[in-house]
């Protein structure tokens, strides 16, 4: 049970940091503070080190890891499109990123009640990716 809760664990944070790096990436070209740009390099920064290490973790297991649902990324970018389409501005991206934030810190809190036979490494991931979530949000609100 515990191999299997922490595969399922680090799956959903393998999806979630490319969830979160695509949707930086996303929203890169049209930042234009530099401050906020630097909160959003050193955050996607950060994230693709996490997915570095969580993919270690997963090949150690002998899993390719978890792709983003295709339903949530579609819509995901169909939202930031529509917004940024209606107003690009610096505002708009941190609105956008903060509920994306919001959205991960949910879902892998969540992930952390369903999965508790998840071993301690594993937990520990989720929850520094969580903090990475948390601190970007908290980042943010001069933005919104």
């Amino acid at each position: 049970m515990i191999e299997q809760d922490t595969i399922k664990l680090l799956r959903e944070c393998d999806a979630g940091v490319k969830m979160g790096v695509d949707s930086l990436d996303e929203v890169m070209p049209y930042v234009r503070s530099e401050k906020l740009k630097e909160y959003l390099i050193r955050c996607k920064t950060e994230h693709d080190k996490l997915g570095v290490e969580i993919g270690e973790m997963l090949t150690r297991y002998g899993d390719e890891g978890k792709d983003p649902n295709p339903m949530a990324k579609g819509m995901s970018h169909v939202k930031t499109n529509f917004k940024l389409g209606m107003k690009e501005s610096d505002n708009t991206i941190a609105d956008l990123i903060t509920d994306g934030c919001n959205m991960g810190v949910k879902s892998l809190n969540r992930y952390l009640n369903q999965y508790k036979a998840a071993d301690e490494v594993s937990k520990d991931v989720t929850k520094r990716l969580i903090n990475l979530e948390e601190r970007l949000a908290i980042d943010l609100r001069d933005y919104l």
